[in-house]
C-alpha cells in the first residue's frame, strides 16, 4: 500500500497498486482496476490525473 507521510502535504510516496488510468474522450480521467478491468472511478473536478496512479 502507499504511503502518505506527512498528512496534508500534497504528495504521496509510492504508487498505487493494482490500479491504473486512461483518458476518456472527454478529457476526464477514469480510474481502472488491474484485476477484472472494470473502471472504478472518473475524476470530473478537474482534468488533471489521479494521483499517484499510474496511466
Amino acid at each position: 500500500m502507499a504511503r502518505n507521510n506527512p498528512p496534508g502535504d500534497g504528495h504521496r510516496i509510492g504508487a498505487v497498486r493494482q490500479r491504473s488510468q486512461t483518458v476518456t474522450p472527454s478529457r476526464h480521467y477514469v480510474k481502472r482496476g488491474a484485476e477484472t478491468g472494470r473502471f472504478l472511478d472518473v475524476k470530473t473536478s478537474d482534468k488533471t490525473p489521479f494521483k499517484g496512479v499510474r496511466l
